[in-house]
Order: structure tokens, then C-alpha cells, then sequence
């Protein structure tokens, strides 16, 4: 297998897209794709985003559907293509994503896919049939999963650029390779949701479509690396990605804005606007490393609340208590207790 390097995914997504496919033919798929069988095993293991999209295409050959046989009806391969040459007379963005939607809508009886305006957001909702073919909690999130990824890549296609979410809303537990979602769609995470969504700026919808038929011939061409790479940013180039490396590298000892933009020779106003542009910020970076560091410290067990919480930075407390259960859904003991129960087993 060539080197991931950048643009690549996590081989939780290679996992889930071979679910349908016999184990004999398995080993023999994933060669012709260019990925060691072997990775499978490997939880840290990433794969090239051109080695997954062809992955995509030779699954939809062998089981005769392009959605991973992940809902009562097929959808035969050819169907994407098809709903991609309807979407390219839209005038609007707006246009394009509800003719879209209305697409997947007739494709799939397990779940219905809808856009709704609620204040300043856009919000892209799955809801799923009470009764789905395929019932498993994996196989349900990964459903989710592959269709926003559908949906994200068509609404960045016919606004001519990366739309960024503000925030993803899953109506699943937190995964392992939940910080794939924070590449691929937000940084902001929501899990155990009442429904699955994307939360974008709502102004998109009114832009013309960016889609010609030069644009559609390549949009196809490159199919589907070019629906989800839409979403997968670039590790080693976003200005995202920089940021974390750096706040990781500094420790407890977090410069400012201004002195991380002096670092790196920029002005803090342009630091700001390429985070902005990637659907990130300053301050939700820095939170997001919090949590993160929130949730190792509590799984340790090492340490009280009120100590951690003034480890990180936080006035107090409850205030450390507040930012927890807002990103999390849960109060800080009760996810030490779910850490703690996860890592001793039953």
C-alpha cells in the first residue's frame, strides 16, 4: 500500500464499506485497490483517499450497490452519476441540494434525508425508519456516515468550494474514529443527538451553482474521491491541523493568537480568516483541545474534577462541569465512570 500521507482516511471507513462483501473475496478486493489486507487489523492504520474511492467503485461492483448494502433497496451502481447530471441545471445552490435530497429520498426507504432553515442555520437532517433493514447500531452510523458524506460532497460541488459545517450532530455513541469526523466535516461534535445533521451557513444555498459541464465531466471522472474529498482537509496544509500540532507541542504553556501569528509571519486577522474558511477558530480549537485533554485526565483517574479543571484553565468547577456536558451530552464523572468501566471491560 502506497503512504497515506495526505488526503487520507481512517481504515474504520475500509472496515464498515467491506461489511457486505464475502469474507473469501475480501483479501482479493483490497489488493486490487491498492491496501494491505493486513491493515485491517491495525486500528491506526489510514489509507489513501484515491486507494478508499476505489474501494467504493469495486464494493458497488461486487455487491450491485453503491451505498454499501446498507438499506433495504439497492442503489444500483450508475445512480449517483444519474443524480449528479439532474443537479447540473440547477440554478442555485439551494436548487441543486433539495433536487438532491428529493434523489436520495426515492433511493432509500431506511432513512429520509431533509433541509431546513432554523435562524442563522442550515441544517441537513437524517432521520432514520423505525424499522431499517439493516438494524445494527455500526451499520446505522455508518449509513449516516456515507450519506452526509454523499450530501457534503454534492453541496461543496455546486457551490464551486468547500462549504464549512459548523457543527455535526450524530444520533450515535461517540466512535473511535470520531476525530475523523472533526477532518472530514467540523471540529465542533455532537454525539447522541436526537437526529443526525450538518449545521452550515444558510447564505450558501442562495449562491449560483459553480456547475458547467466541464465541471460535471471531472466531478464524475474523479468519482467518488471527489465527493468525499470535499470534506477530508488536507493534514499537513490546514491551517487547522497547523494550529493543533502547535497548542499540542506548547503543553499547559498555549501561546496567544497574536504570538502564534507573529510566528508564523501573519497578521492575527489572517490567521483568522483561514481558520474561518476551513469552518474553524481560534477559540474552537482551543476548546476542542481541552475536551480532549479533559477526557484523558478523567480516564486516568489521577486526578479530582476541580483539579482538572483548574489544570486546564478553567474559573471553576462548575464552569469546567458546564463546557464538558455542552460538548460531551455527559457530566465529567459520569464519563470517567464510562472510560473507567471501558477500560477494565464487564
Amino acid at each position: 500500500m502506497a503512504s497515506p500521507g495526505r488526503n487520507s482516511i481512517s481504515i474504520a471507513f475500509v472496515r464498515s464499506a467491506l461489511q457486505r462483501v464475502p469474507a473469501a473475496r475480501q483479501g482479493a478486493l483490497l489488493q486490487r485497490c491498492g491496501i494491505l489486507p493486513a491493515a485491517l487489523a491495525d486500528d491506526a492504520a489510514r489509507v489513501p483517499a484515491a486507494a478508499f474511492g476505489a474501494l467504493w467503485l469495486a464494493v458497488a461492483r461486487e455487491i450491485d450497490d453503491e451505498f454499501f448494502g446498507l438499506d433495504a433497496r439497492r442503489m444500483k451502481p450508475g445512480s449517483f452519476a444519474l443524480l449528479c447530471h439532474a443537479l447540473a441545471g440547477a440554478a442555485t445552490v439551494e436548487a441543486g441540494l433539495t433536487l438532491a435530497l428529493r434523489g436520495f429520498n426515492l433511493f432509500f426507504d431506511d432513512v429520509l434525508a431533509s433541509l431546513s432553515l432554523q435562524g442563522r442555520e442550515a441544517r441537513l437532517q437524517l432521520v432514520p425508519a423505525a424499522h431499517p433493514a439493516r438494524p445494527e447500531p455500526e451499520a446505522r452510523r455508518f449509513a449516516d456516515e456515507t450519506l452526509l458524506i454523499m450530501l457534503h460532497g454534492l453541496l461543496c460541488w455546486l457551490a464551486g468550494a468547500r462549504v464549512p459545517v459548523a457543527r455535526l450532530e450524530m444520533a450515535h455513541a461517540r466512535p473511535p474514529h470520531a476525530d475523523e469526523y472533526r477532518r472530514m466535516f467540523s471540529p465542533e461534535m455532537r454525539f447522541d443527538a436526537p437526529r443526525t445533521m450538518l449545521v452550515f451557513d444558510p447564505r450558501v444555498l442562495a449562491q449560483r451553482t459553480a456547475v458547467d459541464a466541464a465541471a460535471l465531466k471531472a466531478f464524475l471522472r474523479d468519482a467518488p474521491r471527489s465527493v468525499f474529498m470535499k470534506q477530508v482537509a488536507d493534514a499537513h496544509a490546514a491551517f487547522g491541523e497547523r494550529v493543533r500540532r502547535r497548542l499540542q507541542r506548547a503543553g499547559s504553556h498555549w501561546p496567544t493568537l497574536e504570538g502564534l501569528a507573529a510566528e508564523w509571519r501573519l497578521s492575527p486577522a489572517t490567521l483568522r480568516r483561514r481558520l474561518q474558511a476551513e469552518g474553524s477558530s481560534w477559540r474552537r480549537l482551543k476548546d476542542e483541545l481541552r475536551h480532549e485533554r479533559a477526557r484523558q485526565l478523567l480516564a486516568e483517574g489521577r486526578h479530582s474534577v476541580a483539579e482538572i479543571a483548574s489544570r486546564l484553565g478553567y474559573e471553576d468547577a462548575s464552569a469546567f462541569h458546564r463546557a464538558f456536558h455542552r460538548r460531551s451530552g455527559l457530566a465529567p464523572g459520569a464519563a470517567r465512570r464510562a472510560a473507567q468501566a471501558e477500560n477494565h471491560g464487564p
